[in-house]
């Protein structure tokens, strides 16, 4: 029995008469303690597959399960960071994290909480800014902060929404670096969604790609044997590294020509030629589109 598991789920959206089917057939099992990446286009749905595991979503068939037991919801358990930090903009640093930490550990006495949330605020180099709000800092830190939060209520799985996929260059590789830094620490079960092969092949030990939407699923599981720790500068001259970018953009690819190339229509264009604006003017009042079929040639003698 896998640890975490989603078996032959799918879902669909409906707004009024329309229905897109988001997700179909989708099938994960992940190991505790593994840390697993799944890749796949912007609109792809693979927000809807995390919060399969968050509990905040539910398939419309199938099962998501933790150690056997059915997904009803969200629990302590599992922990998400999500890509636009979620802060209350009226807390500090310290305050946000509070939040999360008294909720969960009420019976602690407050020097207790106390000690625990300046240890995540530590861990994640945020000391210095502990008092501020959100408005004060800037997106890695905000990031950072919703981290800090996430870690800190101690959850057995870390579920990350494409939490980099908002900040610029350098401040992803920094944060990169310092959650795969805290993963090693303690070795919790994480499940990234990501649209970025390198980060995922980066921080994870077994990349899924996602096909694109609608009618979304799960490709092959592609296992990531580069020795730890990694380093983003030096996996660019890794040939393994090549092979295994390649492999997960190649299929993401050829996923997408087949969906292309399965769909077929034949249109009928009307048989209407467009008005010539540069003649509008008072005789083209109340005329309809002409037709082709309807143009005749007439001889005018002068």
């Amino acid at each position: 029995m896998a640890f975490l598991e989603i078996k032959n789920a799918s879902k669909t959206y409906r707004s009024g008469s329309s229905r897109t089917e988001v997700l179909t057939d989708i099938n994960l099992e992940i190991a505790e303690g593994e840390f697993v990446a799944i890749v796949g286009y912007s609109g792809a749905g693979k927000s809807t597959l995390i919060n399969f595991l968050s509990g905040l979503v539910q398939p419309d068939t199938g099962t998501a399960t933790l150690e056997g037991a059915p997904i009803t919801g969200p629990g302590p358990d599992r922990g998400i960071i999500f890509q636009n930090y979620s802060l209350l903009p009226w807390l500090s640093v310290f305050g946000n994290i509070a939040l999360a930490v008294d909720r969960i550990y009420p019976q602690w006495t407050a020097e207790q909480r106390r000690a625990h949330i300046e240890k995540y605020i530590a861990m994640v180099n945020l000391t210095p800014a502990r008092d501020k709000k959100p408005r004060e800092l800037s997106g890695g830190m905000r990031q950072r902060v919703s981290v800090a939060r996430t870690l800190a209520i101690n959850p057995r799985i870390l579920l990350m929404d494409e939490p980099f996929g908002a900040l610029d260059a350098l401040t992803r590789a920094t944060l990169q670096q310092e959650t795969l830094q805290i993963w090693e620490s303690d070795k919790k079960t994480v499940v990234l969604i990501t649209n970025d092969p390198d980060e995922a092949i980066l921080m994870a030990d077994r990349v899924i790609p996602l096909t694109a939407g609608p009618r979304a699923t799960l490709g092959p599981s592609i296992p990531v044997t580069l020795p730890r720790p990694r380093i983003r500068a030096e996996l660019n001259e890794s040939y393994d590294f090549k092979q295994i970018r390649a492999e997960v953009i190649d299929y993401l690819l050829k996923a997408t020509d087949r969906r292309k190339g399965g769909v077929s229509k034949t249109l009928t264009l009307p048989d209407i030629e467009p008005e010539d604006v540069r003649t509008r003017g008072l005789i083209n009042i109340g005329r309809r589109p002409v037709r082709r079929g309807e143009r005749k040639k007439e001889v005018v003698e002068s």
